[in-house]
């Protein structure tokens, strides 16, 4: 168990890594909106976070 817990970590912060480099400080706080949301169970929260997230996939290359 706490093997597949510390791997759950391992992937946590190599994502928000990838995020980062990706889509910059934007993309983190989507990111952080969207799991704050789902944690908390706050559909207005993590709505946000997918939308910040979804508009920086979708959006022009910069």
């Amino acid at each position: 168990m706490p093997a597949i817990a510390l791997l759950a970590a391992v992937l946590a912060v190599v994502a928000e890594q990838l995020v980062q480099w990706k889509y910059g400080t934007l993309g983190i706080v989507g990111l952080l909106l969207l799991t704050v949301g789902v944690k908390a169970r706050n559909t207005t929260c993590s709505s946000l976070g997918a939308l910040v997230l979804a508009l920086m996939v979708t959006g022009p290359a910069l």
